[in-house]
């Protein structure tokens, strides 16, 4: 069966292997999703259908007292096995990956996330490595990450990407979903959001540095997202509906990814940002604001780069004696600098990667130059840093950094080194690649704290 050019029903991309006109084949392995009110009592059905038997239920003490323990008592009363736990390691790191362990029943057949975030990703690649199947039952509805194929988790201080697998089933019960906290909601929206920026890097990597690229996918993922912002500002009444399409979107974005096979159509610079701040805020034992959160306010501050980026002359033998005057020994001690304990995974990336040599750069500069005219077109595309953070205040959503706890020096860094978080080309990359990272990000950070005195920073 052939990938449709133009989107079609969700349920209809799954379990179902695409030939495509990019050249690969795609297959997303998730089987089932369920989203509107009352499905949780789906749960058992499911489980018996696809022939299950001893579940095991991985929850934290929130999310057990939100949906846990009422999954659990549904599968008893429908004669299901099934063990729960609520995790005391939150840390969402090889600690926690080791309580779930010691807990997993031994006739285990099936693992289920009750949860999101974090719980799904420990979940996931909890579940790949015993060479279990899981569910998830999802609480909120904050990130695009339910249909992931791959677990950012904590390993070593730094947050890094696993391989894990796509869940079987995911089911969202709006009754539950709308009365998550409302900033789990906007967060769900911020995480849509970062999909303007992240397409668009995708959309420069094909062009600069060769990337392969499905515009077929690209398609599916622009299309979800027009389609959810324009019921967005319902979000605020908790309207079941919005919520299921909320949702629906998250979801139907994680489809893409499985799709794919990687994180690349639903995932850039802007999430680079949320997993520095996320890995900075865990070392100074402070609890981040969700990561859509995040995402949205990230979001922001790129298009910013990029409207500074369009308004600057660009000097491309400027940025190739930037790139010949690059010092790998410096960029290390930067990179110490603005990481710390998470420094050594980020410095034995490069090592592979190789992504910053000089001679690479080079060539990208040349690419550049020579299609200088289409990229400003690509960054013309994208909606303006005004237009994002003014629906985030329209949804009571964070919408400049320090209202995240982020505070000068820490955006600072984060311009600075955050392309290191991933081996991937980006909005971040071009710019540093020009030899302007410096000079446009400082002109950035000084709107946006400038900004405080109008917005103030709190919502």
């Amino acid at each position: 069966m052939r990938l449709p050019e133009h989107p079609i029903e969700l349920n209809n991309y799954l379990n179902q292997h695409f030939t495509c006109t990019c050249g690969r084949d795609h297959y997303a392995s998730l089987r089932a999703v369920r989203i509107g009110a009352g499905v949780l009592e789906e749960l058992p059905g499911l489980v018996k259908l696809m022939g299950f038997e001893s579940l095991y239920l991985i929850s934290d003490p929130i999310t057990y007292q939100i949906a846990g323990e009422r999954c659990s008592a549904i599968l008893t009363g429908a004669g299901i096995r099934n063990k729960i736990i609520q995790l005391q390691n939150l840390g969402f790191d090889e600690a926690t990956l080791g309580e779930i362990t010691v807990e997993m029943p031994a006739d285990c057949d099936l693992v289920v996330a009750v949860g999101t975030g974090a719980i799904n990703d420990m979940t996931r690649f909890f579940s790949y490595r015993l060479g279990r199947p899981f569910f998830t039952v999802a609480t909120a509805a904050p990130m695009d990450g339910f249909a992931s194929s791959v677990a950012a988790i904590q390993y070593r201080n730094l947050k890094t990407t696993f391989e894990a697998q796509t869940p079987t089933a995911i089911i969202g019960d709006t009754d539950i979903l709308k009365n998550a906290p409302y900033r789990m909601i906007a967060a769900g929206l911020g995480d849509l959001l970062g999909k303007f920026t992240c397409l668009c890097d995708w959309k420069l990597a094909r062009l600069i540095n060769g990337e392969h690229y499905c515009q077929s996918i690209v398609t599916l993922v622009e299309t979800c997202v027009q389609d959810v912002l324009a019921s967005a500002g319902r979000a605020g009444e908790r309207d079941p509906e919005t919520i299921g399409k909320i949702m629906e979107g998250l979801v139907l974005a994680g489809v893409a990814m499985s799709l794919y096979g990687n994180s690349r159509p639903a995932s850039g610079c802007e999430h680079h940002m949320s997993h520095y701040w996320e890995m900075m805020f865990e070392q100074r034992g402070e609890k981040p604001v969700p990561h859509g959160t995040q995402v949205g306010v990230g979001t922001a501050l790129v298009l910013q780069l990029v409207e500074k980026l369009r308004a600057h002359p660009v000097n491309f033998e400027a940025a190739r004696a930037a790139a010949r005057a690059y010092d790998p020994v410096r960029w290390e001690q930067e990179i110490r600098q603005a990481y710390g304990p998470a420094a050594d995974g980020v410095i034995a990336m490069e090592a592979a990667a190789h992504k910053n040599d000089t001679e690479d750069r080079l060539r990208r500069i040349d690419v550049m130059e020579q299609h200088w005219e289409e990229i400003l077109r690509l960054l013309e595309e994208l909606p303006s840093s005004r237009q994002i953070r003014e629906l985030l205040y329209s949804l009571q959503s964070p919408e400049l950094p320090q209202q995240i706890g982020v505070d000068r020096q820490m955006l600072r860094n984060t311009f600075r080194c955050c392309k290191e978080v991933r081996a991937r080309y980006t909005i971040f990359q071009m710019v540093w690649d020009l030899g302007l990272m410096e000079e446009l990000s400082d002109q950035v950070i000084d709107d946006c704290f400038a900004e405080e005195d109008r917005t103030g920073t709190d919502q």
